[in-house]
């Protein structure tokens, strides 16, 4: 399976694409940085193409996409939400199963704290994909992505793990009464 991971963002959204074909490895990552001079619905159409661009590229089985943190002021909570929008209208576009993951959640699968500054993030994340050549300076937004990415991923490992095992090892209820 692979997985994009997409980090919202109207100034610079953060793209990832993760194979969980054997170990965890980072395919491709990169930061879509719309020209910041342009008027705000060209930089979320430049938000949209160019993920739109991502996903014919890269062809990814799903998305998980960070959801929005409100404690930001309310402008900023609204220009990130509509860049969000755009972001997963090209996703539904293209036909993307799309997942939604926390902050919290993700600095907590990724760190063990959801608590977690950017930078020690974009470390484990290096650390878990075993610190691709080429992706040593792994930019945070793209980091941020990577780890939306393997917490979908390990979300979804675990979930059919557990699948198996109850498939495996069915539970046997004693019969009360009759």
């Amino acid at each position: 399976m692979r997985i994009l991971g997409v980090d919202p963002g109207s100034r610079a959204a953060g793209w990832a694409l993760v194979s969980f074909e054997g170990p965890p490895r980072l395919v491709a990552a990169g930061v879509l940085r719309p020209a910041t001079n342009t008027p705000f619905a060209q930089r979320l159409l430049a938000i949209h193409d160019g993920l739109l661009a991502v996903v014919e590229r890269e062809r990814p089985d799903e998305a998980a996409v960070e959801r929005v943190f409100s404690g930001v002021n309310p402008q900023s909570l609204i220009t990130l939400g509509e860049a969000r929008g755009v972001l997963l209208l090209a996703l539904a576009r293209a036909g993307i199963p799309i997942h939604e993951v926390t902050p919290a959640e993700i600095k907590k699968t990724v760190t063990g704290t959801g608590q977690a500054e950017k930078e020690q993030v974009r470390r484990m994340v290096l650390s878990l994909l075993g610190s691709p050549s080429g992706f040593s300076r792994l930019a945070l937004d793209a980091a941020d992505a990577a780890a939306a990415a393997l917490t979908h991923g390990f979300r979804t490992a675990a979930g059919r793990r557990s699948t198996l095992v109850s498939a495996a090892f069915p539970v046997v209820r004693p019969r009360v009464g009759g």
